[in-house]
C-alpha cells in the first residue's frame, strides 16, 4: 500500500518527543500524522528506568537547567511553557497516577513504563493523529520549505514536518542516526557525536569486583591540566567487567569529554564521612582488633570483601601480611586509596549502551522557544536528535517532553495562521 496524503504536521518518530509533539499539533487543530518505523509506538520509553520509566522531576525549571550539561540556556523557554508540572498533570489526565521517589523522581504509580507509553498512544488516537508504520527515507524541501517526506510507502506531502527520530542510543529501539543525516541534507549542523549516560572502562582489573554496588560514596573525575574535579559527587556506582558503572558514573560519563590517554582519572572515596584522621584511627582500632590476621581478612569490616584485593594491589601492600607488622607508611597508603581509589579511564562503553546521545542537531540554527529551523521553512526538531543532554533522575525525559510540546504547538501555530513562528 502506497501512501501519499497531504497533512498539516508530520512528524517523525513515535518516541517521547515525537508523540506528544503529534498530540500538542492535532489538539491544537493541525491534521497530524506520525511516521514510526517500529511496529510498536515507544520503544525507547518502554525501557527507560529500567522498565519503570523516570517521567520527569518534581522540581522547578531552574533545577532542570542546572541539570543539563548541554546548553541549558536554550531550553528555558520550552521549560518555562511545559516544565515538570505539567508533564505530571498530562499523565494524571490520563488516568496514569505518579509517584514521587528519592532525588524527586518520578515514576507511574504501577513501575510500568507501558502505561507511560499506552497513555501516549491512546491520546495520539483520540485526537484523531494518524500513525504511519513505515520509515522516512528523506525529508523533501523546495524554495526554502520543507514538503514533506519520502517512506518505504511512498511520499507524503506536509506543511510542517517534525524530526523526533532520537539519537544513536539502544540502536534496537530504532535509534539509527536517521535525523541527523536528514537534518545534515537540509543545511543543518551535527554536531559531534558521543555517548552520554554511559559506562566506563578502565585500565585497572575490576572484573573480580563486578556486580558490586556502593552506596554512599563519593566519585570525582580529574582531567589532566585542571586543577578542579570536572565532576564530584556522593552517591552509588558499581563495579562492572570492563570498569565501573552506576548513577554516579553515568552522570559524570555526561561531563566528559573525547577519553584520550591519561586524560581522566576516576577517585572512589569509600568512606566521604571520615576525614583522614577519623580514618586512620578507625583502621589502627580494627589493626589492633585483629593482630594475627592477614590484611585481605581483617579489612572485610572496614571495605567490601570484592574490592580488598584491588585497593591493597593499589596502596603497594602485600596482602597476606599480618595486620601486627604493617607498617605507618603502609597504614597510610592504605588509608590514602580507601579516601581516593584511582581507576584510569580508557573508554566510554559502545554508544549502544548509552542511555541517551551528546551532540546533535546544534540549537544555535534552531529557535528554542518553538525549535523551529533558522535554516528551513517548515522544519522543526524535538527530543535527543538535538545538542541538549541531561543528567539522570528524569531529566532526558523532560527536555524530551518539554521540546515537543513546543515543537508540536508552533507547528499548528504556524499552519492555522498561514505564517511561519
Amino acid at each position: 500500500m502506497k501512501e501519499s496524503t497531504q497533512y498539516d504536521v508530520l512528524v517523525i518518530g513515535a518516541g517521547a518527543a515525537g508523540m506528544l509533539a503529534a498530540c500538542t499539533a492535532a489538539e491544537n487543530g493541525a491534521k497530524t500524522a506520525v511516521v514510526e518505523r517500529n511496529d510498536k509506538v515507544g520503544r525507547k520509553l518502554a525501557i527507560t528506568g529500567k522498565g519503570r520509566c523516570n517521567v520527569t522531576n518534581d522540581c522547578d525549571i531552574e533545577t532542570v537547567m542546572r541539570n543539563l550539561p548541554k546548553n541549558p540556556r536554550f531550553m528555558y523557554s520550552s521549560l518555562s511553557a511545559f516544565p515538570p508540572q505539567s508533564v505530571k498533570e498530562l499523565f494524571e489526565s490520563e488516568d496514569v497516577p505518579l509517584k514521587t521517589e528519592r532525588g524527586n523522581r518520578v515514576f507511574p504509580v504501577s513501575d510500568s513504563a507501558y502505561d507511560i507509553v499506552d497513555a501516549l498512544r491512546r491520546r495520539m488516537k483520540r485526537l484523531g493523529v494518524k500513525l504511519i508504520n513505515s520509515r522516512v527515507t528523506d525529508v523533501t524541501a523546495e524554495n526554502g520549505a520543507v514538503t514533506g517526506v519520502v517512506t518505504e510507502r511512498g511520499e507524503i506531502f506536509a506543511k510542517c514536518v517534525i524530526i523526533a527520530t532520537g539519537g544513536l542510543s539502544y540502536p534496537g529501539t530504532g535509534s539509527t542516526g536517521d535525523g541527523y543525516e536528514f537534518a545534515k541534507k537540509l543545511g543543518h549542523t551535527v554536531t559531534g557525536i558521543k555517548p552520554s549516560l554511559v559506562p566506563l572502562e578502565t585500565a585497572e582489573e575490576c572484573a573480580p569486583a563486578a556486580g558490586l554496588s556502593l552506596k554512599n560514596v563519593s566519585l570525582s573525575i580529574a582531567e589532566t591540566g585542571r586543577k578542579k574535579p570536572v565532576f564530584r559527587e556522593q552517591g552509588e556506582m558499581l563495579f562492572t567487567h570492563t570498569g565501573i558503572s552506576g548513577p554516579l558514573v553515568l552522570s559524570a560519563s555526561s561531563v566528559m569529554g573525547e577519553i584520550t590517554d591519561n586524560r581522566y582519572t576516576a577517585y572512589i572515596d569509600f568512606k566521604p564521612a571520615l576525614d583522614a584522621q577519623a580514618l586512620d584511627a578507625r583502621i589502627m582500632r580494627d589493626f589492633d582488633e585483629r593482630r594475627n590476621m592477614q590484611l585481605s581478612n581483617a579489612l572485610r569490616k572496614l571495605l567490601p570483601e570484592a574490592v580488598i584485593p584491588m585497593m591493597l594491589t593499589a596502596a603497594g601492600i602485600d596482602p597476606t601480611k599480618q595486620c601486627n607488622s604493617v607498617t605507618k607508611q603502609e597504614r597510610m597508603a592504605l588509608a590514602a586509596v580507601v579516601k581516593a581509589l584511582p581507576l584510569h579511564i580508557t573508554a566510554y562503553r559502545p554508544i549502544a549502551e548509552a542511555i541517551i546521545t551528546d551532540g546533535g542537531v546544534s540549537v544555535k540554527e534552531l529557535d528554542p522557544k518553538t525549535m523551529r529551523s533558522k535554516l528551513v521553512g517548515g522544519l522543526y526538531f524535538a527530543g535527543e536528535v538535538m545538542d541538549v543532554t541531561g543528567f539522570t533522575g528524569g531529566f532526558n525525559l523532560q527536555t524530551a517532553f518539554s521540546t515537543g510540546y513546543a515543537a508540536g504547538l508552533a507547528a499548528a501555530h504556524e499552519v492555522l495562521s498561514g505564517e511561519g513562528s
